[in-house]
């Protein structure tokens, strides 16, 4: 499954759950994160080296029964109203009333987590309510909906795509990280739905929010001495570091910054750990203003990077104040990828970007918010981490510089422009489920990027491609880069924020080191998948390989 990524097929549950406690138990070396799902076990790697020795120890290793797993019942109120209530009852053949007596005259159990943070899919003591997902996915599923695919039952934790059928709600809190269990149901406990005339819900609990995060992190950023203010948001700006590994098995995805290379220049340039907070902007627009003495660096897509020096510190509430046509304003430009001064009340603005889509903010010290499962890097699909920036957010400046000096200027790769950017695929893990005119169509166009693109992944446009085999697959874990493929025939290419896991064919995976290129590909542009040329990366090339390293870049129209 790409190029750091093993896909295990195994016969059933109980192969899962061996291989799965095998796997935690005994970790292979380089092995990263587990993810256990339907028929299969994901195995995620922290190189292709690791990936390639991994796949190679699984085919030798013996299953043995894992030990059961005794989890507590869980009783879930639902009003069962769902939009697809009455189609389920339809496709089982046992009418609305039919549905809901099933569905609460049974004990469930959570089998594996996946998806978002606390969705749990549950199985059941009976097949009576096996239907398959949606021909095309909602792109917006409200928080607390009952819902079922395949043999599988489960409650969205919160507002988000998903293609199950929808036949109740509840309010419930499946997520919550205040909780010293995130998960009200987690993999072994058992589930008992009670049908009800309506749901509670506590005060201030936010529908589209679920407290996904922490109370810490969703409080105001308190006053600092040292740091920036924002002054303009710009249309998308976020925190975000490498990200946060290891989670998949609460259903949790790493998240991060898309261009990690960017990142890591940013941090690099003024002094911090690579892995130091920075911020994501999109566009252009960002414009932030120095508390205190700063040193700060841009990295990512090419853009004017203006500081304006005012004649006078601007009260902190005047987010207007010192504009660049002010007259007593002096104004003065900045090289990107180099590191810079921005004293106290002085205001930098990222202009619009020449090429490319995304640039990274890093401040010696980085961004301090308050870090959720060890990262600060806000996850948009999840809602976990800080919230997007806003107007006349402050942002502290925290302890992540490790070196005493800042870096030298450096050179950055070229980023997409008018071109068509080639992105390298590995086929599979589901190439299967389409004939090679599909396959050869799949590399042969240029895929438009759609405005409803994001983070969680990229919308292509182009002329659809028909699968050559029916019905539904189970869900198993995906990645970033996976290129899945809705009955529409329309792919998605994978970003950070995906969810992990998906019941839509994965017909490739964008190898791994170019996924940071993948990033800057701008909403209109235009991308086209070439099958990568064996070896796919040099053996014990690692996660910090990039697409400043790769000298192919653009395909020419």
């Amino acid at each position: 499954m790409g190029t750091r990524t093993i896909l295990a097929v195994v016969s059933g549950t109980q192969d899962v759950l061996a291989l799965q406690a095998a796997l935690l138990e005994a970790p292979f070396p380089g092995q990263q994160d587990v993810l256990a799902a339907a028929e299969t076990v994901m195995v995620r790697a922290e190189s292709p080296a690791a990936a390639r020795r991994i796949g190679q120890a699984l085919l030798e290793l013996d299953l043995m029964a894992p030990a059961e797993q005794a989890g507590g019942l869980v009783v879930i109120d639902t009003v069962y109203d769902g939009e697809d209530l009455a189609e389920v009852g339809q496709l089982t053949g046992l009418g609305a009333d039919g549905v809901v007596a099933a569905h609460t005259g049974q004990v469930w159990t959570v089998a594996f987590a996946g998806f978002a943070p606390g969705f749990g899919y549950m199985v059941g003591e009976n097949q009576a309510l096996e239907v398959p997902r949606r021909s095309s996915p909602r792109t917006a599923v409200p928080a607390g909906s009952v819902a079922l695919a395949g043999n599988y039952s489960a409650v969205y934790p919160r507002k988000s795509p998903g293609g199950w059928q929808l036949i109740g709600r509840t309010g419930a809190k499946m997520w919550d990280l205040d909780r010293s269990e995130p998960a009200l149901a987690s993999p072994g406990h058992r589930v008992q739905f009670r049908a009800v005339r309506d749901v509670v819900r506590l005060a201030g609990q936010d529908s589209q929010q679920d407290d996904s995060t922490p109370a810490a992190s969703r409080q105001t950023v308190p006053e600092t001495t040292s740091g920036l203010r924002v002054l303009s948001a710009g249309i998308h700006s976020l925190i975000q570091d490498l990200g946060r590994q290891g989670h998949s098995a609460l259903g949790v995805s790493a998240a991060g910054a898309l261009d990690r290379a960017s990142l890591r220049r940013a941090n690099r340039l003024v002094g911090n750990a690579p892995s130091a907070a920075a911020i994501e902007t999109v566009s252009g627009g960002l414009r932030l203003q120095a508390v205190g003495d700063q040193v700060l660096a841009v990295a990512g897509a090419p853009s004017a990077l203006t500081v304006v020096t005012p004649s006078a510190s601007p009260s902190e509430t005047d987010t207007d104040a010192t504009e660049p046509g002010d007259a007593e304003a002096r104004q003065r430009t900045v090289p990107a990828a180099a590191p810079f001064a921005l004293l106290d009340g002085e205001i930098l603005t990222i202009g619009v970007p020449d090429a490319g889509f995304r640039s990274y903010v890093a401040v010696r010290g980085g961004v301090d918010a308050p870090p959720v499962l060890g990262s600060r890097s806000t996850d948009t699909m999840s809602g976990i981490g800080p919230e997007p920036l806003a107007a006349n957010q402050l942002l502290p400046a925290g302890g992540a510089a490790e070196s005493g000096v800042v870096g030298s200027p450096e050179i950055q790769p070229d980023y997409p422009g008018e071109d068509v950017t080639l992105l390298d695929i590995i086929l599979g893990p589901r190439a299967d489920w389409f004939d090679q005119a599909a396959i050869d169509s799949l590399c042969a166009q240029d895929w438009t990027i759609k405005p409803e693109s994001n983070r969680v992944g990229m919308r292509l446009q182009g002329t659809p491609l028909e699968r050559s085999r029916t019905g539904e697959l189970p869900s198993e874990g995906t990645v970033a880069g996976a290129i899945q493929m809705p009955p529409e025939g329309l792919p998605v290419l994978f970003l950070a924020d995906h969810p992990i896991t998906g019941g839509y064919p994965v017909i490739g995976v964008v190898v791994d080191h170019q996924l940071d290129l993948a990033a800057q590909v701008p909403i209109g542009g235009s991308i086209r998948f070439r099958i990568a040329p064996e070896p796919a990366a040099p053996a014990g090339s690692s996660e910090e390989t990039s697409h400043e390293q790769t000298p192919e870049r653009k395909a020419s129209n």
